[in-house]
């Protein structure tokens, strides 16, 4: 059977976003909004939420960054989250379940290599 329409509860006031976060955390907002009028919105100047971390990087590392990123003429910051965001996405991408990778999904991978010792230690020697 069909639901009557009724006319939504007001939204009441609240006093801090924390308040309000807790309040929609616990409450349907069919009861408040009718979605039924709701329009598609668009926001092209929303920035998206950013932490601050702080990274240890060797110092070899960090000078080749920041050359790298002097020459394409971008912040070495905004370089170095390109390049994380380039890998992160590869790395969902390749655990996609397309076959055997479907079950490593779940399971959070180690990010620690082991060093080859093929490859020279120091930055000079791979020059």
């Amino acid at each position: 059977m069909a639901k009557l329409q009724q006319s939504p509860k007001p939204i009441p006031k609240f006093r801090s976003e924390a308040e309000e976060r807790r309040f929609w955390e616990t409450h349907d907002s069919t009861d408040y909004v009718d979605w039924s009028s709701a329009r598609l919105a668009r926001f092209p100047n929303l920035k998206p939420s950013t932490e601050t971390i702080s990274l240890r990087l060797p110092a070899g590392l960090l000078a080749d960054l920041k050359a790298l990123a002097n020459k394409q003429d971008v912040p070495y910051q905004s370089l170095l989250k390109i390049f994380l965001a380039d890998r992160v996405a590869r790395e969902w991408r390749a655990l996609r379940p397309d076959g055997a990778r479907a079950n490593q999904a779940a399971q959070p991978k180690s990010r620690v290599r082991q060093k080859s010792k093929s490859k020279p230690r120091n930055r000079a020697a791979r020059r």
